[in-house]
């Protein structure tokens, strides 16, 4: 399980967030703290893995406590979920080691992307071994791929979902025909949307031959348990 503290000085924000990470298949919030002294205190304490932490907190900001954390030695990996979306902050946020920025006020969808894309990069990162280019590439491209309310223009957040949902409850890998039986829509809708996010990371594209004609594309589901 990966251990996580949320961080909000919204008591109300701050159970939200943690009720929408418990959600999360392979996650579990270990604490809650509303100020960047709690914080602290509990990182000493409990051995967390990823920090859902706010910018604006009552006795100092959320890159002071990054910046304290890693002065410490803490390695926790952070994630800003804050309503700061000046872009000075954004890019310190990056540079002090933030590995994701979602920007309030965001729906569970938003929030359980960024979650699986983390937990599919730590899968990678404990197998160990050697990445190609194209297994890099894949990496950063699921770790900041955008939730569904920032897909690109033409494509819906609640098909994209059905189409997650779709290769989520499925035994194996599934074509595309398959995917638009499940997910009640058309075979070219269906493609449109697995291609897309096979760009990004959160599919994986396999062929399977036959007898006879061109191989067979099945895709799978690659980010969450």
């Amino acid at each position: 399980m990966i251990e996580v503290l949320v961080v909000d000085d919204d008591v109300r924000v701050a159970r939200i967030n943690a009720a929408y990470a418990a959600k999360v298949p392979g996650f579990r919030v270990a604490a809650m703290a509303h100020s960047a002294a709690e914080a602290l205190s509990v990182v000493g304490e409990l051995p967390i893995d990823l920090i859902l932490l706010d910018h604006y907190l009552p006795d100092r900001n959320g890159l002071a406590v990054v910046r304290e954390l890693r002065g410490l030695g803490h390695h926790a990996d952070v994630i800003m979920v804050t309503a700061a979306r000046d872009v000075a902050t954004v890019q310190a946020a990056m540079r002090h080691g933030a590995l994701q920025y979602l920007v309030k006020p965001f729906a569970y969808a938003g929030l359980r992307t960024k979650l699986e894309a983390y937990a599919a990069l730590r899968r990678t990162f404990e197998g160990g071994g050697e990445a190609e280019q194209t297994e890099v590439d894949r990496l950063f491209a699921g770790l900041w791929a955008t939730g569904g309310s920032d897909l690109p223009k033409g494509h819906s957040p609640t098909t994209a979902e059905l189409v997650r949902q779709a290769l989520r409850a499925a035994d194996g890998p599934l074509s595309a025909q398959e995917v638009a039986e499940s997910a009640g829509m058309s075979r070219q809708t269906a493609q449109r949307y697995l291609k897309l996010l096979e760009r990004t990371g959160r599919v994986r594209l396999s062929l399977r031959y036959g007898d006879t004609g061109r191989p067979e594309h099945r895709y799978t589901w690659t980010t969450g348990a």
